[in-house]
């Protein structure tokens, strides 16, 4: 595959949090991008006051950075569009106060580059579900937007957002039949998260619901254990990812003293035949367990 490398070609801001890139990508393909709403790349950053990251190496087949005093930084985002043009793709940026992403695309020119790597997506709706809630904080605005905008036309979906002021709210796509129930100021690092609070106080329509969630950590397990615990929903019924986590310099200086062990109950779990999303859970709970 070899290093993927983005050229900035167009920069705009399509929501008062939010800075679009637009990014010339002449091995787009090699990414293997899924083709799915909330389909995300890991972007690379360059070092402050580079051009563009370093270019990866290949190891057994292998393309990734090895050397840990060189890697750049590195942040996931949601393809916003694969497109407008044929090898180009459109990232959407939350801009935060401070941060390597938020820094580099208050400052980024015309010809700036990154590094692409590590396509993946979460969204897959049970297909025998009757409706789709859809839940985000700021860090999966730009996810809910892309799915919203290709929900056929006879879905019943349900979207619950949480913003830091109304103006967030006009980057969502309008469409007849999709509520949006908002919450204007809470959670996004600087407030108590309402988001499952709002999942809890939904009605739920009857038939058989799905549930996509981006949020923080903390909410996502919130969100999670509610589905699975008081709804008796099964796995097939929710995707529910964690997109960030709160203080995690200090969350992760302490998964660090007993990740070898919580690590093995995800790596037992798969060995055991269970799905990813499984696994994914039952570490989940065991980093719960550990106060984490």
């Amino acid at each position: 595959m070899g290093t993927v490398f983005g050229a900035v070609v167009a920069i705009s801001d399509p929501g008062p949090r939010i800075r679009r890139v637009v990014l010339d990508v002449p091995f787009v393909d090699d990414l293997g991008l899924p083709g799915v709403g909330d389909e995300a790349l890991c972007v690379w950053f360059p070092a402050p006051g580079a051009a563009a990251p370093p270019a990866m190496q290949c190891r057994d087949g292998v393309w990734q950075y090895y050397d840990p005093d060189t890697v750049p930084q590195g942040r996931n985002y949601t393809v916003r569009t694969a497109g407008p043009g044929r090898k180009q793709l459109t990232v959407d940026l939350v801009l935060h106060e401070r941060g390597v992403a938020s820094d580099w695309a208050r400052s980024v020119q015309i010809g700036g580059q990154v590094v692409l790597s590590t396509a993946r997506s979460w969204y897959r709706p049970d297909p025998n579900a009757d409706w789709q809630l859809l839940v985000a904080d700021l860090a999966g605005l730009p996810a809910v937007a892309r799915i919203v905008e290709g929900l056929p036309a006879d879905a019943r979906a349900t979207v619950i957002v949480e913003v830091a002021d109304e103006r967030d709210l006009d980057y969502l796509p309008a469409r007849d039949g999709i509520e949006v129930i908002s919450s204007v100021g809470t959670g996004n690092g600087h407030a108590a998260s309402a988001l499952t609070d709002l999942v809890r106080d939904f009605a739920q329509p009857q038939g058989r619901g799905y549930c996509w969630s981006a949020t923080e950590s903390g909410a996502s397990r919130d969100i999670r254990k509610y589905f699975r615990r008081e709804c008796g929903w099964v796995a097939d019924q929710f995707d529910i990812v964690g997109y960030w986590r709160f203080d995690s310099e200090k969350w992760d200086a302490k998964f660090e003293r007993v990740s070898e062990e919580l690590v093995a109950v995800y790596t037992q779990a798969l060995a055991d035949g269970k799905s990813d999303k499984i696994a994914s859970e039952e570490f989940d709970l065991a980093l719960e367990r550990a106060g984490l």
